[in-house]
Formats: C-alpha cells, sequence, structure tokens
C-alpha cells in the first residue's frame, strides 16, 4: 500500500483511540491496517494471533510459498502487494477445476483440491467458512501441514467451534473471534504481513520491490 497524508492522519487518530494495548509492534501493525480497512475498532479485541504467527508468515511469503485463497475478493485485495514484494503464487479456490460435488460448498471443495496440492502453503479464508472447516478437517487428519492459516469469514452456525479447533492444532495462525469478518480484513492482514515480511527479507530477495 502507498501511504499517503491522509493515511499517516487516520493512522495517528487509530493510534490515539486504541491507547494501550497488548499486542506486539509486528501484530499491532496488521490489527490497525484492519481497523483502518474497516473503520471498526472491535477488531482490536477480536483479533487473535497464535504464537509465532506472523514470523512464520512472513518466512513463508519471502521463501515465496503459494498462497491460497478463497474467494476472487481476497485474491484481488492482496494481489498488487504481493506481486510488488516476493510474488508468491496466488491461487483462488473458487477458480479450481474440481469435480462437482452436492454436499461441498465449490469454495470448500476448492480449497481442498488446492490444499491436497499445496499442503505446506499460506492460507487464507475471508469469506467462506465451509473452506474454513475444510482446511480444518485436512489438518486434523494430517493431510496438510500450513505455514500460516487467517481465517477470518462472518458466521453465525458453527464458526465458534471451527475456530477453537484450529486453536487446538500448532498451525500457526491468525483469526477473527466471534460473528464479525469479512474479505476485506482478511485482505488487510495479508497486507500488512506482507510490508513486515518485505521489511524483514526484502533486502535478501530477488522479489520486485
Amino acid at each position: 500500500m502507498e501511504w499517503h497524508i491522509t493515511d499517516a492522519q487516520s493512522l495517528r487518530i487509530i493510534d490515539q483511540e486504541i491507547g494501550d494495548h497488548p499486542f506486539s509492534p509486528s501484530e499491532y501493525e496488521v490489527v490497525r491496517r484492519v481497523i483502518y480497512a474497516t473503520a471498526d475498532f472491535d477488531y482490536a479485541s477480536l483479533i487473535h494471533f497464535s504464537h509465532q504467527a506472523l514470523q512464520a508468515g512472513a518466512a513463508a511469503l519471502a521463501a515465496r510459498s503459494t498462497v491460497i485463497v478463497d474467494v476472487p475478493m481476497v485474491q484481488v485485495g492482496i494481489m498488487p502487494n504481493i506481486q510488488a514484494s516476493f510474488a508468491n503464487p496466488v491461487y483462488c479456490s473458487m477458480e479450481a477445476i474440481t469435480r462437482p460435488q452436492r454436499d461441498k460448498t465449490q469454495a470448500a471443495w476448492g480449497i481442498e483440491t488446492l490444499a491436497r496440492r499445496y499442503p505446506e502453503g499460506i492460507f487464507v479464508v475471508g469469506q467462506a467458512q465451509t473452506a474454513l472447516s475444510a482446511i480444518v478437517a485436512l489438518l486434523e487428519a494430517g493431510d496438510i501441514k500450513p505455514a500460516l492459516v487467517v481465517g477470518t469469514p462472518a458466521g453465525f452456525v458453527g464458526l465458534e467451534d471451527i475456530s477453537d479447533r484450529l486453536s487446538q492444532t500448532q498451525i500457526p495462525h491468525i483469526l477473527i473471534r466471534g460473528r464479525k469478518g469479512s474479505s476485506v480484513v482478511a485482505a488487510a492482514i495479508v497486507n500488512g504481513l506482507a510490508a513486515l515480511a518485505w521489511q524483514a527479507y526484502g533486502h535478501t530477495s530477488n522479489g520486485v520491490g
């Protein structure tokens, strides 16, 4: 993201309104990007980082790991920053060629197909709760071992259980707790992570910067 004076002013307002917080500097950079993208300060209490989530995600981006997303809105939201840094491949579950399935959504079946193809990738679910459920099921079966899972879908039925199951794994993850969430939030998290990764690893990368 290219920052302008109005962006800096907005971030300063966010800093003033949040005040003291429990986040590390890196976590806070992601949190305020989410708040900037949504104008919703509730996310400061809803976002959850597992241990070493940002470190693992940044290292995976720097290693040019494949990024798998659930919907085109997330893909469009992160592609400019991804391409301007490490140029990781980014694939969308809705574009995966799959067999028709009556018992699964397109997002779930697509992300499962891509997950089996790229089991150690970065998985980003911004909208489809069914896609996050499919990822957790593959995790519990030991079929995949992602570098990072970002889960921010809005949901009313069963989302808390899915989030709890993901939290019980050893996989690095960033989650939004509760009903709120969206593709905008997912994109903001990944863009914040990409900026942190470029600060940490960009000088050793041959990526476009």
